[in-house]
């Protein structure tokens, strides 16, 4: 290819080559000749040269060697070279780069230009990539050109005034004056450039909000004017006038009426014609109407204006087009906690939206899928014509929720299943099959793992009257067990659930419990301490304690829902402690034995001095807390036979339906462990809840994470968080509790001041 080839050639040979290689071979000997000529005296091909180079930049390849020539060509007193310069600043320089600042100079020249369209070059230039450096020079020439007669540059002025606000904002009092002028411009481009200049001017600073704020009649009658017009060939699109300009005042009018009456006011009447006038059969009008929508909800508008907006947003969901269902279900989202009972008219609209193909269409919000979930379990339990019906939908739901299911979910089910004897086959085979499925599905598989210990008996017998008979085999079911220990997608409690089902499987096979205790000794060594507490005390169970292996593995009594620590996610007139999904796991059974036989069980980590008097039924749970009272070595074998009393609560915060209460769950000597519980007795969740606090500096506080951010509605759930304190000296322990929530829309914040706390239950 010829050095002096032109520009449709290059690209035609470009775009002729083969591979890769031979492109980046033609482009390599474009450069290299491109790069010889820059050398070169001006022989009239340097623009011809730097158009070369451009196109070889937009393909992705090195192309600043031409910055330099960028600079020489925008000095150039020719049109034409000026205007390839200007293009190759805006593509090749930024400002950060020192080359820009050389064009400073050139383009505050061609401002003053005698020709439009030559400072119409410098003004897109400066409008593209001025630094603050270049716009804090060159601002005073920008607010001269927003007095100009020429509409062509005042338009162009206003749009590069703009970046300079963004760039500067100190700078937007300058134009302050001349913006407000260009509201009287009859030229559509001239009110465009004027009212997002003006828009810009208002967000950033609020004195200049308030001085707009007048110039909404003005608004109003430009609005109306569109509105209202005749068919105008100039400014058409699918019959609605000039719908960019449209959207741009109505964007304005929202940020002018936010939070003001007087301007709110004023724009009501033109908001309501503009909703019943506009045409929403094409995508012009559907974009005025949905920013009149947004307009509407966001001043302090009529209440029949927002019914109307809301009318609006309904019927955009009966469009064909699914952009439009989108942003329309984005909307009513928004504003339903402020108008539910406007979007309430719609709700069949809504759920046939389930419905839709579209996923992002059906999508619900990740922080309302836990709230959703628990609604239809809630549901379920009240409704629920059978018992079988409850499992099975609550299983659907599960698997179809994935992990946007809250913390109780797993006990409350787990408490269904044993009630219902008569389906313990039916459930095990199905859960069995779910678990083999997916495991990707934390409360699903904790369910089955559970399951499976509990009746993996009924599993290998294969004999189930509600569901086809399946023969499964011993290494199978192990299989399943092994494969959740072993992924990575299975968290800890998890684990432990998967480990107890192993070690209740001991007792439910015959063939392969040394498989079972080889599983179990691999534990005994796990990183994860509460994983390997656990293996080292079923161990013991396989060795020194074989004999009593059977009876503390039996099944689990059926759970009586009114027994503490049971919570559906409601308060039931006292405070419930919210259970840990760390101490969720199967509880095994001890049936009455001799007092020796107790006392030897006690001496298995050490011995009890004092022996315990026979309980005709202990209840253990595996991976619950390790006690430190007497008898503690059977609570470090079996996690736990004490029943705790619910620790006593003090309100410390009650405002606004949100209600704090903290409780003290331990108390030593220099620390103690306190936790706080929010409850909302509200209409609407509430949302975005966090919790600080602070303490002398004496006292050493820690935090731990809390147990969501979202306090669901008419006290349907609560979140907890746990505050560990250390005072080593003994100081008078005091707490300050900083609450932050948003309720309806609305941010609030409140400190409390703790000088006493609660004494534990113990």
């Amino acid at each position: 290819m010829s050095p002096s080839v032109r520009l449709q050639e290059m690209i035609r040979v470009i775009r002729g080559a083969r591979t890769q290689g031979e492109e980046r071979g033609v482009i390599q000997r474009e450069c290299a000749a491109i790069r010889a000529q820059f050398r070169q005296a001006d022989n009239g091909t340097r623009s011809h040269n730097l158009a070369k180079l451009l196109y070889v930049h937009m393909l992705g390849y090195p192309a600043h060697f031409g910055q330099m020539e960028c600079v020489r060509l925008i000095a150039s007193p020719r049109y034409n070279e000026k205007r390839v310069g200007y293009l190759g600043a805006m593509m090749l320089l930024d400002e950060k780069q020192d080359a820009s600042l050389l064009i400073t100079n050139s383009i505050k020249n061609d401002l003053s230009h005698s020709s439009q369209y030559v400072q119409s070059l410098a003004l897109c230039t400066l409008g593209c990539m001025g630094s603050a450096e270049m716009c804090r020079d060159l601002a005073p020439e920008i607010d001269r050109l927003l007095r100009a007669s020429n509409s062509y540059i005042k338009k162009k002025a206003a749009l590069c005034a703009v970046h300079i606000v963004r760039k500067v904002p100190e700078l937007g009092e300058l134009f302050t004056p001349a913006a407000q002028s260009l509201l009287s411009e009859k030229n559509h481009g001239v009110l465009h450039g004027a009212v997002v200049l003006i828009t810009e001017l208002c967000e950033r600073n609020p004195d200049t909000l308030e001085q707009f704020r007048k110039v909404v009649p003005e608004l109003v009658q430009i609005m109306k004017g569109l509105v209202m017009s005749g068919y105008s060939p100039e400014h058409n699109v699918a019959g609605i006038s000039d719908p960019f300009l449209q959207v741009r005042i109505l964007r304005l009018l929202r940020i002018l009426g936010r939070n003001n009456d007087t301007a709110s006011d004023a724009m009501n009447d033109l908001l309501a014609q503009v909703a019943t006038n506009t045409d929403s059969s094409k995508t012009a009008g559907s974009a005025v109407l949905y920013e009149t929508v947004l307009t509407v909800m966001d001043i302090k508008s009529e209440s029949g204006l927002r019914v109307l907006a809301v009318n609006i947003l309904g019927r955009f969901l009966l469009n064909n087009d699914r952009n439009i269902r989108y942003i329309s279900m984005t909307s009513l989202q928004k504003i339903v906690q402020t108008d539910h009972n406007a979007v309430q008219r719609h709700r069949g609209t809504i759920v046939d939206c389930l419905k839709d193909q579209d996923a992002s269409v059906k999508r619900c919000p990740p922080e309302l899928r836990a709230h959703t979930t628990s609604g239809i379990f809630n549901a379920a339990e009240r409704y629920a014509p059978s018992q079988r019906w409850h499992i099975d939908t609550i299983l659907h739901v599960l698997t179809t929720a994935g992990g946007d299911v809250r913390d109780e979910t797993v006990p409350n089910l787990i408490q269904l299943i044993t009630t219902a004897t008569e389906l313990h086959c039916y459930t095990v085979h199905k859960l069995y099959r779910a678990l083999i499925t997916d495991i990707s599905v934390q409360s699903l598989v904790q369910v089955a793992c559970w399951c499976i210990g509990e009746y993996g008996d009924l599993l290998l017998r294969g004999e189930c009257e509600e569901t086809e008979p399946v023969q499964v085999a011993e290494d199978d079911v192990l299989d399943a067990l092994e494969m959740v220990l072993q992924s990575h997608m299975s968290s800890p409690a998890t684990r432990g659930f998967a480990l107890t089902a192993t070690m209740k499987l001991s007792t439910r096979i015959t063939h392969n419990v040394d498989r079972i205790r080889s599983i179990v000794s691999i534990y005994g060594s796990c990183i994860d301490v509460e994983l390997q507490q656990r293996a080292v005390e079923y161990n013991a169970l396989f060795k020194k304690y074989d004999h009593m292996r059977a009876a503390v593995l039996e099944r689990m009594p059926v759970i009586d829902k009114s027994s503490p620590g049971h919570t559906n996610g409601e308060s039931a007139g006292g405070t419930m402690k919210e259970m840990e999904p760390t101490k969720l796991t199967q509880e095994v059974v001890l049936p009455q034995e001799p007092a020796n036989k107790v006392c030897d069980l006690l001496d298995l980590l050490g011995g009890s001095a004092e022996p315990l008097q026979p309980s005709p039924a202990l209840s253990t749970t595996p991976l619950g807390p390790v006690s430190s009272t007497a008898g503690g070595d059977l609570l470090d074998l079996l996690g736990g036979l004490d029943v705790t009393p619910v620790p006593p609560s003090v309100i410390v915060y009650e405002k606004n339906g949100v209600t704090l209460k903290l409780q003290t769950d331990r108390q030593t000597d220099t620390g103690m462990t306190v936790t706080l519980t929010a409850t909302n007795s509200t209409d609407g969740d509430i949302t975005s809840i966090t919790l600080q606090a602070a303490v002398p500096k004496s006292v050493q506080l820690q935090m731990k994470a809390p147990s969501g951010d979202i306090i669901p509605a008419h006290g349907l759930g609560q979140v907890t968080q746990t505050v560990l304190l250390n005072n080593p000296n003994k100081v008078s322990l005091k707490m300050r509790v900083r609450v932050c929530y948003t309720s309806q829309g609305s941010v609030c914040q409140d400190t409390v001041q703790i000088d006493s706390f609660p004494s534990p239950a113990w």
